[in-house]
């Protein structure tokens, strides 16, 4: 049993959730993922099954695709929609062409600071776990690509977008800086993996039909090539 599986991740369950039902419901010993979602987020979850698992460092360096949406008006300490709000502001109608010339400032390089909800480390803790105690530390910035950036639905507050990036983007970070730009607070409020290296969330098998898998319908499902 090795292999790969493309799993449509539901709303509301970790990335580590849906490797232990893989384990737990198939028996499976060696069961990781390459890359994680948050809980919020749904769509393409890469899972490694069995000697794949080795692969895990390389094929979470693959490039990421996302359906997203920008809501404006409304910052969060967590800068998505599970967060508390921390702030308001009234958005006064302004066009498309505003919008598509800030989102076009964020294409190629740029520099973002881990959000303090997030699974980044300091001095060995998750940031995640320090801001649930009401810490924020000083994050250093990093180096992040974004390879396309548009806009796919304009109805104010919301943005809709699409955006491909490298790993180790944060999409929650990049809305909150957009909106900033554009003169709100904002958060991000929808999120959707469409897309995870070669790997395309048309291909992803939902969990309801996973647990009506048997061990060789699973078996069969498993890919070997990426």
């Amino acid at each position: 049993m090795n292999g790969i599986l493309i799993v449509d991740k539901p709303r509301g369950l970790t990335s580590h959730d849906i490797v232990d039902f893989i384990r737990k419901r198939f028996r499976i010993k060696k069961v990781g993922h390459a890359g994680t979602l948050d809980p919020q987020a749904t769509g393409v979850l890469v899972i490694l099954v069995g000697s794949f698992t080795k692969l895990s460092k390389e094929l979470t360096l693959h490039d990421k695709e996302y359906d997203s949406c920008l809501t404006l008006g409304i910052a969060t300490n967590s800068q998505d929609a599970e967060g508390r709000i921390i702030k308001r502001q009234k958005v006064v109608d302004f066009s498309l062409e505003k919008a598509e010339q800030v989102f076009g400032q964020f294409l190629g390089k740029i520099e973002q600071i881990p959000p303090m909800f997030s699974a980044a480390r300091y001095k060995g803790k998750r940031l995640y776990v320090l801001a649930r105690q009401g810490l924020d530390v000083r994050r250093p910035r990093h180096e992040v690509h974004i390879y396309k950036l548009e806009i796919t639905k304009f109805v104010l507050p919301d943005i809709y977008f699409v955006v491909k990036c490298s790993k180790g983007t944060y999409i929650r970070t990049l809305c909150v800086d957009i909106a900033e730009r554009l003169g709100y607070p904002g958060y991000m409020s929808k999120l959707r993996r469409i897309k995870s290296g070669t790997f395309l969330d048309t291909q992803a098998l939902g969990l309801d039909k996973l647990k009506q898998f048997s061990f060789q319908q699973l078996r069969e499902a498993l890919l070997k090539e990426f």
